[in-house]
């Protein structure tokens, strides 16, 4: 235990704040008036303290945004790692009070490294493809109920449905490019990262925005941190499959999507995955394999610009 740095916890709730410091437990509005005492109470303190609360998608946003602009030092953790390490510990009663004792104890333990403060446009671009791609599923749903429908008063209403669904999401698109184009960050990186064979404009933007780490990172943790790193499932002379899981679904899932053109236009990728083909590998795993290549490729070009892509 660091005796200098106090853990605070705070569960998150829509209109509450359940906050556990120094033993005491109490709740606060989660409203500006809210946020105010809080932080009144952690300046109040004369050693540094270190909030841990989970990142919930944006719940947490307001609360994260009042504790940079403060300086208060603050990790926004996996919801899941929280509650394993609960029932490691043998809590297994859940209150949000108790949630929040939890991770006090979660930090006092396990010392997560902060959080750093997000880029504004880079989050702003993230909620923007995070909207996009919700319409873009809505619209393929509607895609597929149009072959089933043979009304043809219910057929003309989803083909607008389909008509305004595509209009909303070029309205969308046009906002990603521009917002990618006021931010010297995001068009830097994403300017290099679409030089790669196979990465195209739309996989660029969502890479930059749903995975803001990458180049600063090795590629063990590249891969690990997209969920296309595979993990042994051995015991003793047994050899389980190696299988993927965990990291970021949306970033995965634009691996793969760009993975099925790269390998047939991206020359590395391409001899990559038919060495793979050709030794039995089955399609699935090859592609991943090829997605685990291309994190790693990707990360490497953003972390030495001179680096050839040929």
């Amino acid at each position: 235990m660091n005796p200098d740095v106090v853990y605070l916890g705070v569960d998150v709730s829509k209109d509450s704040l359940d906050v556990c410091f120094l033993s005491e437990s109490f709740t606060l509005p989660y409203t500006n008036a809210g946020l105010r005492k809080l932080l009144a109470r952690i300046a109040k303190h004369a050693v540094p303290v270190h909030v841990i609360c989970e990142a919930s998608g944006g719940y947490d946003h307001p609360l994260t945004d009042a504790l940079h602009e403060a300086g208060v030092t603050l990790s926004a953790v996996n919801g899941a790692r929280v509650r394993d390490f609960a029932r490691a510990s043998k809590l297994r009663a859940k209150t949000d009070r108790l949630d929040a004792a939890v991770m006090v104890h979660y930090g006092t333990a396990m010392h997560p490294a902060p959080t750093p403060k997000p880029d504004p446009a880079t989050r702003r671009l993230a909620l923007l493809i995070t909207q996009r791609d919700s319409l873009v599923a809505n619209r393929a749903g509607y895609k597929t109920r149009l072959l089933q429908i043979s009304d043809r008063f219910l057929c003309e209403q989803t083909k607008r449905c389909i008509a305004h669904l595509s209009k909303e999401i070029a309205k969308l698109e046009e906002m990603m490019r521009k917002v990618t184009a006021e931010s010297s960050i995001l068009s830097q990186k994403s300017a290099r990262l679409d030089q790669v064979v196979g990465i195209g404009w739309r996989s660029a933007l969502c890479l930059c925005a749903q995975m803001p780490e990458l180049g600063s990172l090795n590629r063990r943790e590249a891969a690990s941190l997209a969920g296309v790193a595979p993990f042994n499932q051995d015991s003793g002379r047994w050899r389980g499959l190696r299988r993927i899981c965990g990291g970021r679904s949306p970033v995965r899932r634009t691996l793969y999507l760009a993975c099925l053109s790269a390998v047939r236009t991206n020359a590395i990728l391409k001899t990559f995955y038919q060495r793979l083909r050709a030794a039995g590998k089955p399609a699935k795993v090859a592609l991943t394999a090829c997605a685990r290549k291309l994190i790693v490729l990707l990360n490497a070009a953003l972390k030495n610009p001179q680096m050839s892509l040929a």
